[in-house]
């Protein structure tokens, strides 16, 4: 009988391992940031500054840290992630092209606060409408909110496929049928 039950059970737990993962079903992609709300303010810090040399923009009234970021529920077959940040009101609803980030190896599932501010090791920097391939935070001018639009991309490309210094544009032109989810969240910021 102690032969039969441990056979049993065994076998159950067999079963059991072998058993669909139905009730392991992923939650939906997302991401949030400890540093601001999605469609809140953003504090001051997160605003670029003057750069030593640089002519000076009265609106740029920050310290330049990047936000902290965290993403989750990315499909399985993800091999790496994308990065934008896109302010659609910048240059009198030209747009302001922030910042691009790619070459994030699947694994990868945040960027701490301050990680971005310079080039790093942890993403491929692309090419912003500032020419930076790090972040480079609002200088938003007196008034109206603007809406800064944070979207992470999950990809099937290999995390070193691209080099350095590629724009948003161009990347958007790379994603079509590479893009296997995308979640997002929007910041305001305005010159206080």
């Amino acid at each position: 009988m102690k032969l039969a039950l441990g056979g049993l059970l065994a076998g159950g737990l067999v079963a059991f391992a072998c058993a669909p993962a139905l009730a392991q079903t992923p939650g939906p992609f997302t991401l949030t940031s400890t540093t601001f709300k999605d469609g809140t303010l953003m504090p001051k810090k997160v605003a670029n500054m003057n750069a030593p040399g640089a002519t000076p923009n009265a609106n740029c009234v920050g310290e330049n840290v990047s936000p902290q970021f965290t993403w989750t529920g990315a499909p399985a077959d993800t091999k790496s992630f994308v990065f934008t940040m896109v302010d659609p009101e910048g240059r009198g609803g030209a747009g302001v092209m922030h910042w691009l980030a790619y070459g994030m190896p699947a694994t990868k599932t945040s960027f701490a606060e301050g990680e971005t501010t310079n080039d790093g090791p942890t993403y491929i920097g692309g090419k912003s409408t500032q020419g930076v391939g790090h972040y480079s935070g609002p200088c938003t001018p007196p008034g109206t909110p603007h809406h800064y639009t944070f979207v992470v991309i999950a990809t099937d490309f290999d995390p070193k496929q691209f080099q350095p210094g590629m724009t948003i544009p161009e990347m958007w032109a790379q994603l079509p049928g590479h893009g296997k989810a995308a979640a997002g969240m929007v910041g305001l910021f305005v010159k206080p």
